[in-house]
């Protein structure tokens, strides 16, 4: 079974090689493999030193073979240091080569198209060929904090003028409001204005149906939030599917998922170590949101009958154990779901633990070393 699927990984890089978002399934695996990465910062630790792993993770999946290495955009959440993705896309593509960047994704509704354009127009000058933008609707914070962004209160309004908001920032990228429009004479810069380039491909990011129908409607490529909306994965995906027109970007759909993984060479210490990140979790949503506490305070931590319900039920979405564990987790969701390419998200308190996470997996699918 193993060399079967690995011929058709090779056949799959030859198909897709330089193709701008369909990955490149590479070693045993059957879909190409790729990393999410919220940056996050864990107790004792500095967001200097959360940078620096995210830098460690993508040198080591660019040399193991995963596909595209993508940051979220989050704010006001103390365990978690990517509130400017641009930014650290800009320093990883220095550190880096090959491997396809983005952002999973750029929460739209919080910034102008026009500065968005303008970001990911410098990081395709940075790194031209590798660049991806994928956008949300979702604040990625607190509605206060929202607010805040986006010197409004009306939230409900950002969201509801997503569509709009995203014509407008294609329109910026690709240089061509029509004569007469208010923004004719505005170029973001870099971008066509200065001569023939590439952009980066627009993804559209979604944990339900909304960003599901239009970017099949819209023939786009969608990511699902599978790693916090597990319940929702099937049917969006469906209604993707079901909703997509063919366009100049796609012919077929293309769908990816976020999953949340974590191998360890222990059993016991890979529970350990997402328990960590399942409390951080209780604690955000109980409104007590901080850094990412340590396997020892985890442990420790004595949970009410609710918030254990609460942990259970996280935990049972986040694939966890050996490698030979997590990789059968990893095949048996993508068997269910359907999905093109899986993006695979390792939190945890330390750094140490998420680099080792992703290497073992990487071994598990046999990704060149």
């Amino acid at each position: 079974m193993s060399d079967q699927v690995g011929d058709q990984g090779s056949t799959q890089e030859s198909d897709h090689a330089g193709d701008p978002i369909r990955g490149v399934a590479r070693g045993s695996s059957s879909v190409p493999l790729s990393v999410l990465d919220l940056v996050t910062v864990g107790s004792g630790r500095t967001a200097s030193q959360a940078l620096a792993t995210s830098v460690e993770i993508s040198r080591l999946a660019e040399r193991r073979g995963y596909h595209r290495h993508w940051v979220a955009e989050h704010h006001s959440m103390p365990g978690v240091a990517s509130s400017s993705p641009a930014v650290i896309l800009a320093h990883l593509a220095a550190h880096t080569e090959r491997i396809r960047l983005g952002s999973g994704g750029v929460m739209l509704p919080n910034h102008a198209p026009l500065v968005i354009a303008e970001q990911f127009g410098t990081l395709e000058a940075l790194a031209p060929g590798r660049v991806d933008l994928g956008l949300g609707r979702a604040p990625g914070t607190d509605g206060a904090t929202a607010a805040a962004l986006r010197r409004s209160e009306r939230l409900d309004e950002g969201a509801d003028e997503f569509p709009q908001q995203l014509s407008e920032l294609t329109r910026f990228l690709d240089d061509d409001f029509p004569d007469g429009h208010p923004y004719a004479r505005i170029h973001a810069v870099p971008g066509p204005v200065q001569g023939p380039k590439g952009r980066p491909p627009i993804w559209l990011l979604g944990s339900s149906g909304f960003s599901a129908r239009l970017a099949g409607v819209l023939g786009l490529p969608f990511a699902f939030a599978h790693h916090f909306s597990a319940q929702n994965t099937i049917p969006a995906l469906d209604l993707y599917r079901d909703s997509f027109r063919p366009s100049e970007v796609l012919d077929a759909p293309y769908a990816l998922i976020g999953v949340s993984a974590l191998a360890s060479d222990d059993e016991k210490e890979a529970r350990r170590q997402v328990l960590t990140g399942a409390l951080s979790m209780l604690r955000l949503r109980t409104g007590r949101p901080g850094l990412i506490p340590t396997p020892e305070e985890a442990e420790a931590y004595r949970f009410s009958a609710l918030e254990r319900e609460f942990v259970d039920s996280w935990l049972g979405n986040v694939i966890h154990g050996t490698a030979d564990e997590v990789r059968s987790g990893l095949d048996g969701l993508r068997k269910r779901t359907g999905a093109d390419e899986l993006m695979i998200t390792a939190n945890a308190h330390g750094g140490e633990a998420r680099v080792r996470s992703y290497e073992l997996i990487a071994d598990a699918y046999d990704l060149p070393a």
